[in-house]
């Protein structure tokens, strides 16, 4: 019988006692550790420490997750609020009256009280500023939820059912797409003669719609071929279940993107039209009608132009850059 190592530890059938552990060396061998002294070595090592595993993040979770440490997303999402706040109750920061007008006070520049200064009819730039966020806010938010909701119906349903119907819906939306915007808002709303937001909101929903209903389309087509819907149609779930519980909820994720960024490029939109006075008219405030007042002013009053044309730009980058962010969050290929 060859005789035992004296190098190697004897078995003990009982192991090694409550208070000890074995953990690796870096030679390849093994020394005895307190339980408290092996833990420690495992946190500095990196190792995760012993317990239930965390669950798994669904994509909206997961997404929620990477925007609340996302700051471009933080700084978009809180200049949007205060816009809404302002264009729901303007009175908060401004107590004047946006009609309220003294010619005897045209062109004046900053004084106390009126910080932007006055425009050609003598009317506060300040309160006409706060106050035409309401109807460009209004616009955008309006024309965004239509041309989404349509877009997003008509692509769907193309897209899942396919045949006639995806063909019929591919050859309109391309007929829209070759329509010029401005072009369109020239002739569309220059026969139009309300001076509510309506026809605006109208207009935009109609040539925004095709865009929406494109990514709609391709998104339900890659959905509804992956494998969790196939399984779902061989247990015998109808198309109305299939659409609405397993492709929507996956394919809704880059129409949000994109209808958020469109949401920016609406309000730019709406501002062009009316400064070229066919979209919005007055005594509706508008940031393009102010703009459109005060262009030919520039040289003499250049804060007419500035204040208006400044807040346009704020508001419009505001929700690119939140659409930005959410696309970042929704896109697994971005991270």
């Amino acid at each position: 019988m060859p005789e035992p190592d004296p190098e190697r530890a004897a078995y003990d059938p009982l192991g090694p006692g409550p208070h000890e552990s074995i953990a690796p060396t870096g030679q390849g061998g093994a020394m005895d550790l307190a339980l408290e002294e092996g833990e420690s070595l495992e946190k500095e090592l990196g190792g995760a420490p012993v317990g239930p595993q965390e669950k798994a993040r669904s994509l909206w979770s997961d997404a929620w997750h990477q925007l609340r440490r996302n700051p471009v997303f933080l700084v978009s999402t809180l200049l949007i609020l205060f816009l809404v706040v302002i264009s729901i109750w303007p009175q908060l920061i401004a107590s004047g009256d946006p009609l309220q007008c003294d010619l005897s006070k045209s062109q004046q520049g900053s004084s106390p009280g009126h910080p932007f200064g006055y425009d050609t009819q003598g009317c506060d730039v300040y309160t006409r500023t706060v106050y035409g966020a309401r109807a460009s806010i209004t616009v955008g938010i309006c024309a965004t939820l239509g041309a989404a909701l349509l877009g997003s119906a008509l692509g769907g349903l193309a897209g899942f059912f396919g045949g006639w119907g995806d063909s019929l819906l591919s050859r309109v939306a391309d007929i829209f797409f070759g329509i010029p915007v401005v072009l369109g808002g020239l002739v569309f709303l220059s026969v139009v003669t309300s001076t509510t937001v309506w026809p605006v909101v109208g207009f935009i929903v109609l040539l925004g719609w095709p865009q929406l209903a494109r990514i709609a389309r391709g998104s339900v087509i890659t959905a509804k071929q992956n494998d969790y819907v196939q399984a779902a149609r061989a247990l015998g779930a109808g198309n109305g279940r299939m659409l609405l519980r397993h492709v929507a909820p996956n394919a809704i994720a880059p129409v949000i993107v994109v209808a958020t960024i469109a949401l920016g490029t609406y309000i730019a939109l709406e501002a062009t039209l009316s400064f070229l006075g066919v979209g919005l008219r007055p005594p509706t405030v508008s940031w393009g009608i102010d703009i459109s007042n005060a262009a030919s002013q520039i040289r003499n009053a250049p804060h007419m132009l500035l204040y208006p044309a400044g807040a346009l730009s704020i508001t419009v980058l505001a929700f690119i850059m939140l659409g930005d962010a959410v696309r970042d969050a929704l896109d697994p290929k971005l991270r």
